[in-house]
């Protein structure tokens, strides 16, 4: 009973040894029994051809044109104020005015805070009364020394104790000014002034004023688009509670900040009715140059080996290609490309199935993306 396996099993086992190991002497066995068709002069030709078109891949093509498209650079950042200062006292002296209150509108020149004078009164009137003694010592020695009654040494004695008196004069008067700190521009108090009775030393703070009009919009752009962002170019924001600034491109900076390799960039936008505050979070769209793209479908898009997004392309020769892209923007109607041709044939189906250099059968889609 158990001989009919083995004898199966032998059988199975030399087959495969001939079809393994023995395959050229059978193969050239079979060739010799078997006799060889005439060849024809036109049966190479056609062969060839044949196997060229099953080499071919089928793909879906699109002619695509070039347009010129509005470009702009998208930048994240923050409302400031124009300008934003503290006005400090500069001399000593008591608050004797009253205090006004914090978010108060003041005028350029407007006294926000007044100094007690002291004894800064008296200073200046005796100031005043040494320069007049000046004025007269200098006309009596030059008069001495006009009639030889005098040496120029009086004379040059007499001139120095006059330029002495006049300067003396100016700094008691430039104290009494200093008494009244006034409001370098117009604006608003961002804190309320120094209160009445509080004692100022210099560089102490009476108030900070700060200037909402116009409102400068800041954000940082990246170095691979400062080159986009001209002194000038139009710009729009959106504020984080939906309301809509416009302005113009007013700074670009020319340094890199140190940390993130980013360039500062300033919009000046008008803000007359004061309503965006100091501080506001803002996306800001600055417009640039327009530029050649492409608007293709998403789909189209593909990576090459080293990872570089692209779209595949059908050169003059009917065989595929990669060409290296970059994206513009998104829209529902497809994506915009740089980096093509002005007219190229896109691969829109298929582009997954080739690679460089083969040969495709191409068929037109005149569709839009």
């Amino acid at each position: 009973m158990r001989l009919i396996p083995i004898l199966t099993a032998l059988l199975v086992t030399g087959v495969l040894y001939l079809l393994v190991m023995e395959r050229d002497a059978l193969t050239g066995f079979a060739g010799r029994g078997t006799a060889a068709p005439q060849a024809t002069a036109e049966a190479p030709a056609e062969a060839t051809a044949t196997a060229s078109e099953e080499r071919a891949v089928p793909v879906v093509t699109r002619l695509s044109v070039a347009r010129t498209v509005e470009n702009a650079v998208l930048l994240r950042g923050q409302t400031e104020a124009a300008r934003s200062v503290e006005a400090k006292a500069e001399t000593t002296g008591r608050v004797i005015s009253e205090a006004l209150p914090r978010g108060a509108a003041v005028a350029e020149g407007e006294v926000l805070c007044r100094l007690d004078p002291g004894t800064r009164q008296a200073a200046l009137a005796e100031a005043e009364a040494r320069l007049a003694e000046a004025q007269l010592n200098l006309r009596n020695a030059e008069a001495l020394k006009a009639g030889g009654f005098a040496a120029e040494t009086r004379a040059v004695a007499a001139r120095t104790a006059l330029q002495s008196a006049q300067s003396a004069l100016e700094g008691a008067r430039r104290e009494l000014e200093r008494l009244e700190i006034r409001a370098p521009f117009a604006g608003l108090l961002e804190n309320a002034t120094a209160e009445h009775g509080s004692l100022l030393q210099p560089g102490g703070l009476c108030a900070k004023v700060i200037q909402l009009d116009p409102m400068r919009l800041v954000g940082f752009v990246a170095e691979a688009d400062v080159d986009r962002v001209k002194i000038g170019a139009m710009a729009g924001g959106r504020l984080a509670t939906g309301a809509d600034v416009a302005g113009q491109v007013s700074f670009v900076a020319r340094s890199a900040d140190p940390q993130t390799r980013t360039f500062r960039v300033e919009v000046t936008a008008a803000n007359g009715t004061l309503s965006i505050r100091d501080g506001q979070t803002v996306d800001i769209v600055i417009a640039t140059e327009g530029m050649k793209a492409h608007l293709l479908a998403g789909s189209a898009l593909t990576l090459d080996d080293g990872g570089r997004l692209g779209v595949r392309i059908v050169d003059a020769e009917s065989r595929a290609q990669f060409a290296p892209v970059r994206m513009l923007r998104d829209t529902p109607q497809g994506v915009w490309l740089a980096g093509l041709p002005d007219e190229v044939e896109v691969i829109v189906v298929g582009q997954e199935y080739v690679i460089d250099g083969v040969a495709v059968i191409a068929t037109r889609a005149e569709v839009a993306p």
